[in-house]
């Protein structure tokens, strides 16, 4: 039972800086959104979606590290993996931002053919890009934090960022 709750305490603490980092990026985006629409009939997300949406992302993300094609360049140069973990991230954020669009115009559609065309047809292109450069942006940085930290170690990027010894037990 004690490896099991190690385990659980192991796995929960892996999911932190992902679901933090998701959670900021989500309701950043959220709000940009808003602002850029307010006035259009869009209403800010529920900090519950953003929440339930943060914790899927971090997962995906912790699950996506363990496959052999998101970590193709471990003993490369940093820029190499931050770059092909950027560019892969990129595009499925673009992928869900597209899905969820389309989703919403699902709902007021009589069928998936009618949503996809009234949405490429009606999206304000000029918003959508800038939200994804705005996600490409954060997703560089998470990369390139997530790949030095690795390489550094977590104890010492602790103890850069706050004080103490970096060979202190975490």
């Amino acid at each position: 039972m004690n490896k099991a709750l190690e385990k659980v305490r192991e796995e929960i603490l892996a999911l932190i800086p992902p679901t933090l980092f998701f959670l900021i990026t989500l309701s950043l985006v959220s709000l940009i959104r808003w602002l850029m629409l307010e006035g259009g009939g869009v209403p800010l997300s529920s900090p519950l979606d953003i929440a339930l949406g943060a914790l899927v992302l971090g997962k995906s993300v912790l699950l996506a590290d363990l496959l052999p094609l998101i970590n193709r360049f471990p003993d490369k140069p940093l820029m190499y993996n931050v770059t092909w973990k950027t560019a892969i991230y990129v595009l499925v954020s673009a992928g869900i931002h597209y899905l969820e669009r389309l989703y919403d115009c699902w709902k007021l559609s009589p069928g998936f053919e009618a949503a996809n065309h009234k949405l490429l047809t009606e999206m304000v292109w000029r918003h959508f890009w800038g939200i994804q450069i705005f996600l490409t942006i954060l997703i560089f940085n998470y990369c390139l934090w997530h790949e030095l930290v690795r390489v550094i170690g977590e104890q010492k990027v602790r103890a850069m960022f706050f004080g103490g010894r970096p060979d202190a037990p975490a």
